[in-house]
């Protein structure tokens, strides 16, 4: 499968982020807006909003200038940390059209981007360009203006998505090997060059990447250096470009998509057991069990909410899954509707199942799980969901000499580590002294075990000897 990767760009995201802010504020609803930052000895403008780009403002001038030209011109401090937690938020509400979401930190001044990994992920909604069109029709409802373009590599759908034809709309699709086809007209600049890399090849006549592509790599990369072919490869898919995703990408995963959004909680019930049924079937068929589950709610306004639930040991029975769920979506809340909800499961350990026995053949204890389900588990997990993972512990193997550490507390809902000590050979003493105590042994040979000891003045006398035991 051909690995196919979107890059979504937003080039007035500040300014739309700006939009957003005059909305709340009733006092400057119709006055121009403009944020700015400290830059070059003195304020100057970071984005302005469409009304104070009409007076002539715009990114980079001089605080003195704008007010000059607008003198009714609202401004309030550039907060670029918040304008990158709320793209975090936009790239984690793109996860309804795939779990392999990143924040692209390539992007210029006032702009911003997203990259979504839709490798197999996009007949779920009727092909690529429907995707596209779905995604930025959205983000044009939450007042964001897109540009998106799909294609095998993530530099050539960067350079699309920024430098391709406006003529044919928001969204482009690169047809499956036909990368360097694209490429060809688009200039050197989408192949994310350093300014002064652009300007070199500019005063060489180089402009287009379909100019540079014809040129010998040797003597390219002696005169303008490694970046230069790294990236031009980048693009032409010779070399690899990993993304790294927001969030570990899921074993398996199920989606559920709405005509219209709900927001009833006996709605997002019955929608939750239709993904634990899909979910489950899944898990069966790559012989998994779901270890921790993660349920997010994609809610109209942009924004998700979700919960999750973890369990003792590997289960793919929907019925105790959908038990599990059911005060954590009590406890959701829905906004001004959902369209999307997602169910993740983002841990999973092996469950391969198991021969039953005619006693136990279709019991509920069985059903669903692929082998003998243990009732003390599932209070584990009852336990564990309602009180949190650290207020159910087990202890497992440690390996140490000494009795008192040869074993450690975790939670019971975590998976067991990678490296468990190995239990001891003999068993540990049941009962442990606060500290030292003297004991009169006679034996007799040095060496082999005793006959009898005298301990807290009391003479024992030995039945039975194992051992001993090497511990320090």
């Amino acid at each position: 499968m051909d690995r196919r990767v979107v890059s979504v760009w937003l080039p007035t995201f500040a300014t739309d982020c700006l939009q957003r802010q005059r909305s709340q504020k009733p006092g400057w609803r119709s006055r121009p807006l403009a944020t700015v930052t400290a830059a070059h000895g003195g304020l100057r403008v970071a984005a302005a909003d469409p009304v104070a780009q009409g007076g002539g403002v715009g990114p980079g001038l001089p605080l003195a200038e704008a007010r000059a030209l607008v003198p009714d011109l609202c401004t309030v401090k550039a907060d670029p940390m918040g304008d990158g937690r709320a793209l975090a938020v936009l790239a984690d509400w793109c996860g309804r059209y795939t779990p392999w979401t990143a924040v692209d930190g390539d992007s210029d001044a006032g702009g911003a981007g997203i990259w979504l990994d839709i490798s197999g992920c996009a007949h779920l909604f009727g092909g690529e360009r429907a995707l596209l069109d779905d995604l930025t029709t959205r983000l044009a409802t939450l007042g964001l203006r897109a540009f998106a373009a799909v294609s095998n590599t993530p530099s050539a759908a960067w350079a699309v998505a920024r430098f391709g034809d406006g003529t044919l709309g928001p969204v482009f699709v690169t047809a499956p090997g036909k990368t360097r086809q694209t490429l060809v007209p688009l200039p050197v600049a989408a192949l994310r060059l350093p300014a002064a890399t652009v300007e070199e090849l500019a005063r060489f006549g180089i402009r287009r990447i379909g100019e540079l592509v014809e040129l010998p790599r040797g003597p390219l990369a002696a005169r303008f250096g490694e970046t230069l072919i790294r990236r031009l490869d980048q693009a032409l898919g010779r070399i690899g470009e990993p993304l790294s995703p927001r969030r570990p990408v899921p074993s398996a995963r199920a989606c559920l998509s709405f005509a219209e959004p709900i927001g009833r909680g006996e709605d997002i019930v019955v929608a939750a057991r239709q993904l634990l049924d899909d979910l489950c079937g899944q898990l069966e068929r790559l012989y998994h069990g779901a270890r921790r589950l993660e349920l997010t709610l994609y809610r109209v306004d942009g924004t998700c909410a979700g919960t999750g639930i973890g369990t003792s040991q590997p289960t793919r029975d929907p019925d105790h899954l959908e038990h599990l769920f059911q005060e954590k979506l009590a406890t959701l809340d829905t906004g001004f509707g959902v369209d999307a909800i997602v169910l993740a499961a983002t841990a999973t350990d092996t469950l391969v199942p198991v021969q039953t026995t005619d006693a136990n053949l279709g019991s509920p204890s069985t059903r669903g799980s692929g082998r003998l389900s243990d009732d003390l588990a599932r209070l584990v997990d009852r336990l564990g969901n309602r009180l949190g993972p650290a207020g159910v512990t087990r202890l497992i193997p440690s390996e140490s000499h000494i009795p008192e550490r040869a074993c450690r507390e975790i939670s019971a809902l975590a998976p067991d580590p990678e490296t468990v000590g190995a239990l001891p050979a003999r068993p540990r003493p049941l009962h442990l002294l606060p500290w030292p105590e003297p004991i009169d042994v006679m034996a007799p040979v040095p060496d082999h075990p005793p006959v009898m000891f005298r301990w807290r003045r009391c003479q024992h006398r030995v039945a039975a000897a194992d051992g001993p035991e090497r511990i320090g």
